[in-house]
């Protein structure tokens, strides 16, 4: 299943910046572009994985858990 993200890059000090607005928290850098984006993509994976991992931690009793795919 693939989702589609925005990615915005610019240019930092150094190196490229990249920014996800729909994940804020997520940020990628890199010499080039495609080494940018892949960073900011790896970003945007963990925040993900951290914010499922943290919403199950605290189903409540009873409540049902199911995978909802969204093209």
């Amino acid at each position: 299943m693939k989702h589609q993200f925005t990615a915005i890059v610019e240019q930092g000090d150094q190196f490229l910046i990249a920014t996800c607005p729909e994940v804020p928290e997520a940020h990628g850098q890199g010499v080039t572009r495609e080494e940018c984006l892949l960073d900011l993509a790896g970003s945007v994976q963990s925040v993900l994985e951290y914010r499922r991992d943290e919403a199950l931690a605290h189903l409540r009793a009873g409540a049902e858990s199911t995978l909802l795919e969204v093209a």
